[in-house]
């Protein structure tokens, strides 16, 4: 079966499924332009945050959205798919994990997708099946109400043969998610893609209005021992940005976070015009993750409250 008809194929599959939920699994979801402004920006949890007690068996994918609200306090959430155990096509088990979210009054915003493949790969049967494997993720974003997927750029070659080929990649997912209203937004994750002039370059040359970007505050190691500098990629990427990552490791005396300045982070993210979700996604091992997503709240809570102060009004 040729590409062209399998994505024909699988489209339709997707569509089908989505549409036998009704009107409103297929209705467009408001994407970050359309949160609420009554603040300067929202906070929302991803999963991740969660992996260890996830892993340790405790919580479940089911679990995710009634921790969020009854124990954060937050109506937004970021799923992981590799906690979804029987993938994206058992709509069965999507439907029992949208019906907890709506009874929590919890919005779901995206998927981060991994373990499909790279996008960059140097093998064009590779990468097409890497497209591809992405369709279904599409399809279970649009019946959860997300407005994204977030994709990897990952591949092999040189920098500008992987730009060349990621770009492609995202332009034809990027064409699927239009059909569903989804975006594909890609994050800074390791390797080139922490790279934040060559990520903002490859969203450029991808060129689709669907395409864009997931500003992550830590993932900027190049590999080798070399930092790519995360105040300048944040500023690189949030042109593109469909929404922010606010990673954590670990905190000092006074609450602040050690290897971030989230002033100065926020300051940036704010200023490019964004004012949708920003994620936690705690990723330390000194503290509980419970404790550490707790840390991070506050700490966004208090960043967020002095940037909304009326100048010369509040500390710095």
């Amino acid at each position: 079966m040729d590409a062209t008809r399998r994505h024909l194929i699988l489209s339709g599959l997707g569509l089908g499924a989505a549409a036998a939920l009704g009107p409103a699994a297929l209705a467009r979801p408001r994407g970050p332009a359309g949160a609420a402004r009554e603040e300067l920006f929202r906070i929302s949890l991803a999963e991740w945050s969660l992996h260890r007690t996830i892993g340790a068996g405790e919580l479940t994918n089911l679990d995710f959205a009634r921790v969020a609200k009854q124990e954060f306090g937050l109506d937004a959430i970021e799923y992981v798919s590799l906690f979804f155990p029987r993938g994206a096509t058992d709509f069965d088990s999507l439907r029992e994990l949208r019906a907890r979210a709506e009874d929590q009054g919890v919005r779901s915003l995206l998927i981060m997708i991994d373990g499909e493949g790279q996008l960059a790969d140097a093998d064009d049967a590779q990468r097409r099946t890497a497209i591809e494997n992405h369709f279904k993720w599409i399809a279970a974003a649009k019946f959860l109400g997300c407005h994204s997927i977030r994709v990897n750029a990952g591949g092999g070659g040189t920098p500008e043969e992987q730009m060349e080929r990621a770009a492609d990649s995202l332009h034809r997912l990027a064409g699927m998610g239009e059909q569903y209203g989804i975006d594909v937004i890609v994050e800074n994750h390791g390797g080139l893609s922490s790279n934040g002039a060559w990520l903002a370059e490859t969203i450029r040359r991808a060129d689709h209005p669907r395409c864009g970007t997931l500003p992550d505050f830590g993932n900027f190691d190049l590999g080798g021992g070399k930092w790519y500098d995360r105040y300048q990629g944040i500023a690189e990427m949030m042109p593109f940005a469909r929404a922010v990552s606010a990673k954590s490791h670990e905190f000092d005396a006074e609450g602040n976070e050690t290897r971030t300045d989230y002033s100065r982070m926020l300051k940036i993210v704010v200023d490019a015009g964004y004012h949708g979700y920003v994620g936690i996604e705690f990723e330390g091992d000194g503290i509980p993750e419970r404790e550490g997503i707790a840390k991070t709240k506050a700490l966004l809570e208090r960043v967020r409250a002095r940037l909304s102060a009326p100048a010369g009004g509040g500390r710095g």
